[in-house]
C-alpha cells in the first residue's frame, strides 16, 4: 500500500504548513487550484502532502490518505459493496491523476490512480 497524497484539512494552513516544515524539512508550494488550494510538498517515496483550508462551510478538518490503485473504478465498487458511502465519485486532476473519496464508519479515505 503506497499513500500518494495526503491531505489535511484545517483553518490553519498557514500555521500547520510551518510546524511541518520545521519538523520534517520539507518546502511546502505556493496554494494549488488543482488542489482546491492546497499548500503542497513531496513526500518520500514520490507522493505528495497538500494542507489546505475548508472548501465550504460544512467541511470539517480532516487528515486523509489517498492510496495508490490500479483501477479507481474497481477499488470504489469494491468499498461501496463493503458498505462505504462514495463522497466523490473518480475525478481526474489534470497532469496528477484520478481521485475518488470513500466515507466507511465516518472513517474519510481516498484513492489515487496515475
Amino acid at each position: 500500500m503506497k499513500i500518494q497524497y495526503l491531505e489535511i484539512v484545517t483553518p490553519k494552513v498557514d500555521a500547520l504548513c510551518r510546524q511541518y516544515s520545521t519538523v520534517y524539512d520539507i518546502i511546502f508550494s505556493e496554494p494549488d487550484a488543482n488542489f482546491g488550494g492546497a499548500r503542497t510538498a513531496k513526500l518520500d517515496g514520490g507522493g505528495l502532502i497538500g494542507i489546505r483550508g475548508p472548501l465550504r462551510d460544512t467541511e470539517t478538518p480532516v487528515v486523509r490518505p489517498y492510496v495508490l490503485v490500479d483501477d479507481i473504478k474497481v477499488a470504489v465498487e469494491s468499498a461501496a459493496e463493503a458498505g462505504a458511502e462514495i463522497a466523490m465519485p473518480p475525478m481526474e486532476i489534470p497532469e496528477h491523476g484520478v481521485f475518488a473519496i470513500v466515507i466507511h464508519g465516518g472513517i474519510e479515505c481516498g484513492f489515487w490512480q496515475d
